[in-house]
């Protein structure tokens, strides 16, 4: 890396923002669960969070785009996620948690949109050296999920919300040692809605985003009911946090080769491909969990379903819109995103009961298949 690149602070950040993605995504719905909530609760509860990402990176992107100040707003959004959050020392019922997630989400997704526009503007012409740095949010995910998965087979999911508490604190303070981009950004406040709308009109990238929403809510019993789905088969919570991290661990592997894979193939066969092995998955996922060889497998495929979708998709977004327009471009994929999620969240929730695991994660196989269909047919080749 570069000298001039402040590659720890970078990655510090990555490190602790995913950890507290580590600690919600395996964890949040056992939490739940541990309450006494339904399936159908859970999955709206859930939902709360993702939904809100589909109206607060929108916000949070104009303003960065506008102000310039990214590093300010990102600073803000981890206090102000930690704050709202404390709320759930207070009551537990299920209208007063819904209010904390939506509250400490609004301001959480503040901050990754504004925090990857930042990072770029430091690798400047360096950013295939991206997946360099956003691997070490990877390890963060896998210190989380390992760490919390072996203390919850000793102390009660009771201590969950301190972990997390203590881990938005950890974000803030990274935040604080995270240096301006080397050239501010000017202030645009005249900035045209038609320069946005118009690089929205370029061929496949509204399918992109589409795409990109689909993906998502393919995750959404993935990342509600995984937990909870492998428990009830017989996996134990140690166990079920190391299979979690294996994912991970492989999605590490791959952010470790970006660089060339990026060199070798186009950003459309590495999206498309992206989807088709996620679609794979859950199909496998749905019907053959309980064999531990066939769920390695489908854990390494979160190199693909996540790994290599993710930064195709920011180098994707990247290409298609200018730097003045960054801020916008990732709060959009952030929201298509968020949107994707808590569709996927809201009827897992509801099939979970109704329809079991193999038809919930069919459903999701189908709509990842669905979007590589599409993204293959609407992308230029290059």
């Amino acid at each position: 890396m570069s000298s001039v690149l402040p590659y720890w602070r970078l990655s510090g950040f990555y490190f602790a923002y995913f950890a507290l993605l580590g600690g919600v995504a395996p964890f949040l719905a056992l939490y739940f669960d541990h309450l006494g909530f339904s399936a159908a609760r859970i999955g709206e509860l859930i939902a709360i969070p993702m939904l809100m990402r589909c109206v607060a990176p929108n916000l949070w992107g104009w303003l960065g785009d506008v102000s310039g100040r990214r590093l300010t707003i990102v600073r803000l959004g981890a206090l102000f996620t930690a704050i709202a959050f404390t709320g759930i020392f207070y009551r537990q019922d299920y209208l007063w948690l819904a209010l904390i997630m939506a509250a400490h989400s609004f301001f959480w997704h503040a901050v990754l949109p504004q925090f990857e526009a930042i990072t770029l503007s430091h690798l400047g012409p360096q950013s295939a050296r991206y997946s360099m740095v956003r691997l070490w949010g990877s390890v963060g995910f896998i210190a989380t999920v390992v760490g919390l998965g072996l203390l919850l087979e000793v102390f009660t999911l009771d201590i969950y919300p301190a972990v997390m508490l203590g881990i938005m604190l950890a974000i803030f303070l990274c935040s604080l040692a995270v240096p301006p981009t080397p050239t501010p950004p000017a202030r645009h406040r005249d900035v045209p809605v038609e320069r946005f709308v118009t690089m929205l009109r370029k061929p496949g990238v509204l399918v992109f985003f589409i795409s990109v929403g689909l993906m998502q809510l393919s995750h959404g019993p993935y990342y509600t009911f995984l937990t909870l789905h492998l428990e009830s088969i017989g996996y134990s919570r140690g166990l079920i946090g190391l299979l979690w991290a294996l994912g991970v661990l492989a999605e590490i592997v791959l952010f470790l080769f970006m660089t060339r894979i990026l060199a070798r193939f186009s950003l459309k066969q590495l999206l498309v491909a992206s989807l088709l092995l996620a679609s794979l998955r859950w199909f496998l996922l749905g019907s053959m969990a309980d064999n531990l060889v066939t769920l390695l497998l489908i854990q390494l495929l979160h190199a693909a379903t996540f790994g290599s979708f993710h930064v195709a998709a920011i180098h994707f977004i990247q290409n298609s819109f200018s730097e003045r327009s960054q801020g916008q471009g990732q709060a959009l994929y952030a929201s298509l995103s968020g949107v994707g999620g808590a569709l996927g969240a809201l009827y897992s929730g509801y099939s979970w009961a109704s329809l079991g695991a193999q038809w919930t994660f069919g459903i999701a196989g189908i709509a990842a298949l669905v979007a590589g269909v599409m993204l293959y047919r609407a992308l230029p080749s290059r």
